[in-house]
């Protein structure tokens, strides 16, 4: 019975979590969100909204967790396409593309909330954005063998970038966001190249990573 009650404690939890995100839109921000319309909108009373989170607060930061980790579900989904042969960059461009197509909520949560008013939000996302950097670095830094810290610039630089395409491609058409793909993997290209070649003349004149001595 205990297993049942939790199982329902989810699935109830898992309701209110898709509510909130099905309301959100290009008009409508998680803060203008109200208890009682994420409750309705999940079919409950508002009083059980309580049994599962402390406030809208609470949800929100929960929001922000799912967002992140639905990012990181992403770079893997890509890495996956990546095994079967093709350009790393233009994979990662194109699943990234796929999610603000099919995600456009989520990432709307995350662009709004990185710079809102509350501190606990914006804190809560720029983690979730370091978690993502720092796993985009860590592949770099094998599958290109660069330093750590060259391959740390390129993420930041590579997910800034893709941050700032995906929100223009948010109220973009199809060809929109096909021209604004095709222009942020020549980007990327761009930079990957500028990191490779700044990894090989440091080792030519022989110049030790930041942080060593």
């Amino acid at each position: 019975m205990t297993g049942i009650r939790a199982q329902q404690k989810e699935k109830t939890r898992r309701q209110l979590i898709e509510a909130a995100l099905g309301q959100l839109s290009a008009d409508k921000s998680f803060s203008s969100l109200s208890l009682r319309e994420v409750a309705k909108e999940a079919g409950l009373a508002p009083t059980s909204f309580y049994r599962h989170f402390s406030d809208m607060d609470e949800l929100g930061l929960t929001l922000v967790d799912e967002a992140g980790l639905t990012l990181r579900q992403l770079m893997r989904q890509a890495r996956q396409r990546i095994e079967k042969g093709g350009s790393v960059i233009q994979i990662s461009v194109h699943t990234f593309m796929e999610f603000i197509e099919s995600n456009g909520n989520i990432f709307r949560l995350l662009l709004r909330e990185r710079s809102g008013i509350s501190a606990e939000f914006r804190a809560a996302v720029n983690r979730e954005i370091r978690y993502f950097t720092m796993e985009l670095c860590d592949y770099i830094e094998k599958a290109n063998k660069l330093e750590n810290d060259i391959a740390y610039l390129q993420a930041h630089a590579a997910v800034t970038l893709v941050f700032s395409a995906g929100a223009e491609a948010l109220d973009g058409n199809k060809k929109e966001r096909e021209e604004l793909a095709n222009r942020t993997i020549q980007q990327l290209r761009l930079i990957a190249r500028g990191a490779m070649e700044f990894s090989a003349r440091r080792k030519v004149e022989g110049v030790k990573p930041s942080g060593e001595e």
